[in-house]
């Protein structure tokens, strides 16, 4: 498995993409991609909340793109600005959820994405589990990168 580069324009994430802002996802780069990339899957975590490996956000079967521009709709199946499917994340929503530290507290999100070799066979709303699965065999490359926001 190959590394790829992943970037966020932040180390400390804007109020915008956090519960006390928009909560909107970032603008995700991403590359360069291995040519065997045929689709990308994104999985955002924020381990301070319960359980360590709390999934924010589960999106995949995106185009090999440079870029994942900011604010991508929240629903479970989108056709802009390119076609994709959503998971459930574990708050119980499609769609990205920022960080939502209390005061005083610091939170990070950790930002995983996966080339994938193929287009997964996963109807939206699927689990962190699921997407999981479905993904065992297909992964390519894989990298991440981490951001955090405070409340004071």
């Amino acid at each position: 498995m190959k590394d790829l580069s992943v970037r966020l324009d932040y180390g400390e994430l804007p109020e915008v993409f956090t519960c006390y802002g928009e909560n909107v996802s970032p603008r995700i780069t991403l590359g360069p991609l291995d040519p065997a990339v045929k689709t990308l899957a994104v999985v955002a975590i924020d381990p301070f909340e319960p359980g360590c490996t709390f999934a924010t956000w589960l999106i995949c079967n995106i185009p090999p793109v440079a870029a994942i521009p900011p604010r991508i709709p929240k629903e479970e199946v989108i056709d802009t600005p390119f076609s994709a499917v959503q998971g459930r994340n574990d708050f119980g929503t499609i769609g990205y959820r920022g960080p939502c530290p209390k005061e005083g507290e610091t939170h990070q999100i950790i930002v995983k994405a996966y080339g994938l070799d193929s287009r997964l066979e996963i109807a939206g709303g699927f689990t962190s589990h699921e997407l999981n699965a479905a993904m065992q065999g297909h992964v390519v490359q894989f990298g991440n990168t981490i951001a955090m926001f405070s409340r004071t």
